[in-house]
């Protein structure tokens, strides 16, 4: 490896920024480089002597991507909303397959189109994460050549796991859909951009809105407080099993079930989330031909079934979502995009002022940030004030100590004190944290090395 990359991978890990994403370990075409499991997610294993591309820090999300340029170079224009990114059609809606929809994290939307996709022939395969590869309680990327494979990795996972690192095994004379997280669709498009032939073999890029995510210590914790001792394996894990909005479900080999709403069990994320979370700006996968998320709204979430907000970034994906709407294979009603962004607007704030200021306060304690090549053009000292009330959690969150005060709380009690807390404030913090947000603009900054 020269020293160059050895160092810069050096910083970022070590620096506190690396997502796990695998990138480096994909670029490497001889399969020599690996990610390894740690508490805090996937890192990379390089060989010392071994060279991988210098494309790596162009596409790096842990150092910077460049997302002004990129949208110039994808998409031949910056968007309208930098909250929301270049949209062409918004809908709500859900799958009708009634199986896919129960199993799915809301309305399956993501799932039934990649079963489309290889269905007709489009794709010969698809790129996806499933819970429970290699053990239970894990959950790996893999690449799905049937429908039933696909089918098994519609729920969601919250912690980390290195999909970009699939690249070198692809064949570049197949086409693959992919679904990823933000950072890693903006990665791919770079790749993209600059030819690297597996990644061209991706012909659709599908993923969810992304909020937080938590270490996978987390696991372990929550079994924990539940009483669940070490050598009680975990047979099975879902992060959203059952009705929507689905609850965690963990069943053991003594045959103990573990369940908890997900409004309850989020009460790990002060405690478990990932830095990628906290420094991310790009809550709506920008850079994904599809983007889903759950449609928080009273009309939906009094159905008690799951809805989405289906964001199609281009023509393609909107004829191909009009396609299976006639053909009855989704439900879907055209959304005004006020409407829609509205549904998630706590946290597209989080991601686009919140890990602004984030980053801004790790560079001014001399710590490494990503740089995405935008900022707010303003932020209010009362959105500063609100986001160092959030950090100063985060921060005592990680601590030994309030780490240890778990498992004195059972969670059957600190879930509802959370989700209490978490509620008022929301409704205390919602005028800072929305004001100005319609009309949030950004500068574009000079290009760091």
């Amino acid at each position: 490896m020269s020293a160059t990359i050895k160092e810069f991978l050096d910083q970022v890990v070590a620096g506190g920024t690396c997502t796990g994403c695998g990138l480096c370990a994909g670029l490497d075409a001889s399969q020599k480089s690996a990610m390894r499991a740690t508490p805090k997610g996937p890192r990379p294993v390089i060989p010392v002597d071994h060279e991988i591309p210098e494309l790596i820090r162009q596409c790096c999300a842990g150092h910077r991507i460049d997302y002004p340029g990129l949208y110039r170079q994808h998409f031949g224009r910056l968007p309208e909303s930098w909250l929301t990114g270049i949209i062409s059609e918004v809908y709500t809606g859900y799958c009708t397959n009634e199986t896919i929809r129960r199993n799915s994290s809301s309305g399956g939307v993501l799932t039934a189109v990649l079963c489309y996709l290889l269905e007709s022939g489009e794709i010969d395969a698809a790129v996806v994460v499933t819970q429970g590869i290699p053990e239970p309680e894990k959950a790996s990327v893999v690449i799905a050549s049937t429908t039933a494979e696909i089918q098994a990795a519609s729920q969601s996972v919250y912690v980390p796991v290195s999909t970009l690192d699939i690249l070198n095994r692809l064949d570049p004379q197949k086409r693959y859909a992919i679904t990823c997280l933000p950072e890693q669709s903006a990665a791919l498009r770079v790749l993209q951009q600059q030819g690297h032939a597996n990644a061209l073999s991706i012909k659709y890029i599908l993923g969810p809105y992304t909020g937080t995510a938590i270490y996978p210590a987390a696991i372990e914790t929550f079994q924990r407080i539940n009483g669940v001792k070490k050598n009680d394996a975990v047979t099975s894990l879902k992060w959203r099993a059952g009705e929507w909005p689905g609850y965690l479900e963990i069943i053991t080999r003594s045959g103990k079930v573990l369940q908890s709403p997900k409004v309850y069990y989020n009460f790990l994320i002060p405690f478990f989330v990932t830095n990628a979370s906290l420094q991310s700006m790009d809550f709506a996968n920008e850079f994904a031909d599809l983007a889903v998320g759950d449609a928080w709204s009273p009309e939906f979430e009094s159905q008690g079934q799951g809805f989405s907000v289906v964001v199609s970034r281009n023509e393609k994906m909107t004829a191909l979502l009009r396609d299976l709407q006639q053909k009855g294979i989704l439900s879907l009603r055209p959304e005004p995009l006020e409407a829609a962004s509205s549904m998630h607007g706590h946290m597209i704030d989080f991601k686009k002022r919140g890990s602004y200021i984030r980053n801004r306060m790790r560079r001014m304690f001399g710590r490494r940030a990503p740089d995405f090549g935008y900022k707010p053009a303003s932020v209010g000292m009362k959105r500063i004030m609100v986001e160092l009330v959030i950090s100063a959690i985060f921060v005592l969150g990680k601590t030994r100590l309030l780490r240890l005060m778990l498992y004195l709380l059972p969670e059957r009690i600190i879930g509802p004190i959370f989700n209490t807390l978490r509620l008022k404030w929301k409704k205390v913090s919602r005028k800072t944290k929305r004001q100005g947000l319609e009309s949030y603009a950004v500068v574009i900054t000079e290009k760091q090395p």
